[in-house]
């Protein structure tokens, strides 16, 4: 059995590098295998990507959040708490996506802007530079 340490305050944990992209992943975390978490991507907490979902970069999916569809995580991009990405989504740069956030469509989010609350971003929007949608 292999532990990692996400650096989340939990320590070393068991987890496992994932067989598409070899990311690691808590084993309290759920990634199919049709998924790409690239080398130091990280999947952790109660995280889901599923789909053919892709995390890749230093991007960090984590707590309950969930990843699906044909979104995109990359770049020093973070998804957590309740947050979920869907549809044909991006999210990147140093963007943070949290709370019980949604992004979705063919929506992005990146630069360092900030996607948090209830928000609800989708269709073909934008969110970039420092904007806070909350």
């Amino acid at each position: 059995m292999m532990k990692f340490d996400f650096n989340d305050g939990m320590g070393l944990v068991d987890a496992h590098q994932h067989s598409n992209g070899g990311g690691w992943v808590a084993d309290t975390a759920r990634v199919d295998d049709t998924c790409f978490i690239g080398s130091d991507a990280r999947v952790f907490g109660n995280a889901r990507v599923s789909g053919n979902a892709q995390v890749s970069g230093n991007a960090q999916v984590f707590g309950d959040a969930r990843v699906f569809g044909n979104a995109l995580v990359f770049g020093d991009a973070q998804v957590s708490g309740n947050a979920q990405v869907f549809g044909d989504a991006r999210v990147s740069g140093n963007a943070q996506v949290s709370g019980n956030a949604w992004v979705s469509g063919n929506a992005q989010v990146f630069g360092d802007a900030w996607v948090s609350g209830n928000a609800q971003v989708f269709g073909n929007a934008r969110v970039s530079d420092e904007s806070v949608v909350a």
